[in-house]
């Protein structure tokens, strides 16, 4: 637990000082989130240990729950000083604006990834407003009834196809993610009965007026493309980790349609030391389909059977950035994979079209889920 303490708290103090102050304390706050980091993860020993997954991990889940408090309180403090009067102004801001946005797409998304997975009402519901804050409130629906039901398949829009770019991805996740959860939503308020009215959809919408209505008080119109800039920044954080942890993986079906089980080989991993304690062993990210009830600390890694990323999860999201690049870092990665046949990869299938596919079965129930229509690639 030192590690996760460590790496998730330090940049809060240098965050709220270089939000108050500006000038080189926030270009000293952006390198540390990113270029200082990078290094960590090169000088430090790569970790490869896996923890008792039968332990109860009290202090992680409390961990958890400081952290999405906290997230709250940065949110606040980031409208107030970095949109608002009294606090950076100019071009100050940018450095800043910049690390909140890193900060909140790989530490609080994590967190809040983290809550939403967590079997009690009150951490599930301190997640969503986690997201709610950032803008992005229906990945709380999304990513544990659509992503974690049809991760590495043609169905999920947050899993990234062979060959397909970042920044086409980029608009497809988002827009399949909010129509598809809203969805399932939809889907499971009529199956168990219950009104319209309690669609979480209409918690998200109007929660994230009224955060706008407050960064609009803070700091006016200017507040409002600040707080609106961060956020999307974070949500760039938030797609690029789906898409450079799934890219390429496929499941294969059945004769009878449906999906074959999640395994080890359906994500990418990483076992670079900081960042992931930044990011609550979120790159351990094969466990994590395969025991989506299982708690960080307890996330286990296996060099052997699950794919590795070449560089951190950070670094390569910033190579994700140029998908030139990436292809050639990735692509010869998944054709690997598609040799040792652990994987259902093919070239070509981002050129599938939605019409052309029909949603498999739920797995546990065999009951047919409703067609993916946002999901088209």
């Amino acid at each position: 637990m030192p590690a996760f303490l460590l790496a998730t708290l330090i940049p809060v103090p240098l965050l709220i000082t270089a939000t108050a102050m500006g000038g080189w304390v926030g270009w000293a706050t952006l390198g540390y989130l990113t270029l200082f980091t990078a290094l960590l993860d090169q000088i430090l020993p790569r970790n490869w240990s896996n923890d008792d997954p039968g332990a109860a991990h009290v202090s992680g889940a409390g961990l958890s729950v400081a952290l999405g408090v906290l997230h709250l309180f940065l949110i606040v403090i980031a409208m107030r000083l970095v949109g608002g009067p009294g606090g950076v102004a100019g071009w100050d801001i940018v450095p800043v604006a910049l690390a909140y946005g890193i900060y909140f797409g790989q530490v609080s998304h994590p967190n809040a990834h983290e809550l939403i997975h967590r079997p009690g009402q009150q951490s599930r519901q301190l997640g969503r407003m986690v997201y709610t804050s950032m803008l992005f409130g229906h990945h709380a629906s999304s990513h544990p009834k659509i992503h974690h039901v049809y991760v590495a398949s043609r169905y999920d829009p947050n899993t990234a196809m062979l060959g397909e770019g970042f920044w086409r991805y980029l608009r497809r996740a988002w827009i399949g993610s909010f129509i598809e959860g809203a969805r399932i939503e939809r889907f499971d308020l009529k199956r168990g009965g219950r009104s319209w009215h309690a669609h979480p959809y209409g918690g998200y919408v109007l929660g994230a007026a009224g955060l706008l209505l407050l960064a609009y008080g803070f700091g006016g119109w200017t507040g409002v493309a600040a707080y609106v800039a961060i956020c999307f920044f974070a949500q760039v954080q938030i797609l690029l980790s789906d898409y450079v942890q799934h890219y390429g993986l496929e499941r294969d079906q059945t004769a009878e349609g449906r999906l074959l089980p999640v395994g080890p080989e359906h994500s990418w991993n990483a076992p670079h030391r900081w960042t992931s304690a930044m990011m609550l062993n979120a790159p351990r990210h094969s466990d994590h389909h395969m025991h989506p009830g299982r708690v960080y600390p307890a996330l286990q890694l296996d060099r052997r059977d699950m794919p590795m990323l070449p560089r951190s999860l950070p670094v390569m999201a910033t190579v994700a950035l140029f998908p030139g690049w990436w292809r050639r870092v990735m692509d010869p990665r998944v054709a690997q994979w598609q040799q040792r046949g652990l994987t259902g990869a093919r070239p070509g299938t981002a050129a599938l079209r939605a019409a052309d596919r029909e949603a498999p079965q739920d797995q546990d129930s065999g009951e047919a889920l409703p067609p993916l229509r946002g999901a088209g690639i």
